[in-house]
């Protein structure tokens, strides 16, 4: 029976683990066509070091702990839109103004926290650049080092991971603490290791507690590598301190 764990390094709040990556790892373990995305619902934080069972239900792919589901993942058809480039100067660039370089809800977060160390933690920190048709947009620059890839490229989860957070400061996590419940992405080929990348998140409309966001990882030529949709739900804070 194939299983899901989230090690411990790949952490977004503290006790759970990364939206991104959690997604990602299951969707790993997902039989989908080439090009096409597959769409990830977390119905629960993702625990950490701890085994899931994954089964198949009605052509779903779910990961359960007892009675209740953690994460579903299903084949999606949507054509994901792609958030407007910005050059490798300009993002790293916007990177000083990362707003979680002076209050951070998720500090040691794998894919944005900035108590992660350089060859830990992905330390994707990005910050404004110009609006992209009237919505926010921001961008920082992501070179994946050996740790996070395997035969020359990051991981799927990896890259998962590093669609992940860009989507939630677009949507302006330094005003409402939100968690990542939904995410599309499609991976049209995985980042390679040693490469600067420019990863550009772009936000999207709210609708009560839930906000929408897209982005979008351009490799050094200028390439979409890959691309997501997510819908992030408000939470309180209390609940992942």
């Amino acid at each position: 029976m194939a299983e899901l764990f989230v090690p411990r390094r790949f952490c977004g709040p503290p006790s759970s683990g990364n939206g991104g990556w959690s997604a990602g790892a299951l969707a790993a373990l997902v039989e989908s066509g080439p090009g096409m995305g597959i769409t990830v619902s977390l119905r629960r934080p993702p625990p950490l070091d701890t085994p899931m069972p994954v089964s198949l239900v009605d052509g779903v792919t779910v990961a359960s702990l007892g009675e209740g589901v953690v994460a579903r993942a299903e084949p999606s058809e949507e054509d994901l839109p792609v958030v407007e480039p910005v050059s490798p100067a300009e993002a790293r660039a916007a990177e000083s103004s990362y707003a979680g370089l002076t209050s951070h809800p998720f500090p040691t977060c794998f894919s944005c926290g900035v108590d992660r160390a350089e060859g830990d933690g992905l330390r994707i920190f990005p910050g404004r650049v110009a609006d992209q048709d009237g919505a926010a947009r921001v961008a920082a620059t992501w070179t994946p080092d050996a740790g996070v890839g395997a035969d020359g490229a990051a991981t799927v989860p990896v890259t998962w991971a590093a669609l992940d957070c860009v989507g939630g400061w677009a949507g302006d996590l330094e005003d409402r603490l939100m968690v990542l419940a939904r995410i599309t992405a499609q991976v049209d080929a995985l980042p390679r290791v040693g490469e600067e990348h420019v990863v550009v998140g772009l936000a999207g409309r709210r609708e009560g507690r839930r906000t929408h966001t897209a982005s979008t990882i351009y490799d050094a030529d200028g390439r979409v590598v890959a691309r997501a949709e997510h819908v992030w739900v408000a939470v309180d804070p209390a609940n992942f301190s």
